[in-house]
């Protein structure tokens, strides 16, 4: 009789054991992995904000419904946001939520501090105007500061390429050698040489590939360079020979800006000297003589 109770309880206490594996195998896998690796309080918080970041950016994405765009308009924001170096499918629909909830976030703002009962219409009307180009600028400003970006990597890019292709690399195998050369110093020209590579390896042409790259950057000093490749390429004149002298090209464009730009600082200085520094020397100097001339003027006439 003691045997088969002991049975029973021993089949009964597996089948429990094998149900909760089966049921709560995934708390106790996170349990056990919390135990066997234990995490800090600084991961748990970035999962916490990487959370928040995703359910913001589910809502933001679904604001883009309120906007009414046409399909021209889709593609030209598209590649703006290709430039500003946003890929993915969701950039259109955040940016265009954005749009959508900027304003709506300036007109409660507008309330909140009390400027709207100043002046309803016009604290409205600036709210919803300043809020739905402000996206628009802040784009412009990312497509500038990446454009420069690259246009200042460039020639570390065409050095890496001369010494790669003299080092026996072909054309396509320095351009993947440069874009991990770069990536920690110049990450948007990385980027960009990652995709010109990944376009190559896909089967598209060289030439093609580079053009793209131009397209894409919308950079003067990228489309002079494919030029040059694509005649290079062409012609079959020396490709190391031609990045050198394009290199070389245009560091002395950059050194010609910066004296440039140094030369103009005398003529941009001319307005605060009038308007700010040469009134306040009047005041320090003539202002006390000024004063004296005043009160004797004021002391003789007055007799």
């Amino acid at each position: 009789m003691q045997m088969a109770i002991i049975s029973f309880v021993a089949i009964f206490l597996l089948i429990g054991s094998g149900g909760l594996l089966l049921f709560y195998r995934q708390a106790m896998i996170q349990r056990i992995a919390g135990v066997v690796s234990p995490r800090s309080k600084r991961a748990d918080f970035m999962d916490t904000i990487q959370q928040t970041r995703s359910s913001l950016g589910g809502m933001v994405e679904r604001l883009d419904r309120v906007m009414p765009k046409s399909a021209t308009e889709v593609s030209i924001q598209e590649k703006r946001l290709i430039r500003a170096g946003f890929r993915k499918d969701s950039a259109v629909k955040l940016f265009y939520g954005a749009k959508v909830l900027v304003p709506v976030s300036l007109c409660i703002l507008a309330i909140v501090s009390g400027f709207a009962h100043y002046s309803p219409f016009f604290a409205y009307a600036l709210s919803l105007g300043v809020g739905f180009l402000l996206p628009d600028f802040w784009l412009g400003r990312q497509i500038k500061k990446r454009q420069k970006q690259i246009r200042l990597g460039l020639p570390d890019a065409l050095d890496f390429l001369v010494i790669c292709i003299e080092a026996g690399l072909s054309m396509d195998q320095a351009t993947a050698r440069t874009a991990e050369e770069l990536r920690m110093a110049r990450p948007a020209l990385s980027d960009e040489l990652d995709i010109v590579v990944l376009e190559q390896r896909a089967g598209r042409l060289r030439s093609d590939a580079w053009r793209q790259f131009a397209e894409r950057t919308a950079v003067d000093t990228v489309r002079i360079l494919v030029t040059v490749l694509v005649q290079s390429e062409q012609l079959g004149t020396s490709v190391a020979k031609t990045l050198r002298v394009h290199s070389d090209t245009l560091r002395t464009q950059r050194r010609q800006q910066v004296e440039e730009q140094a030369a103009k600082t005398s003529i941009k200085l001319v307005f605060p000297l009038v308007f700010f520094i040469f009134p306040s020397l009047f005041v320090v100097t003539i202002g006390p003589e000024a004063i004296i001339m005043a009160e004797s003027f004021q002391k003789y006439l007055g007799h």
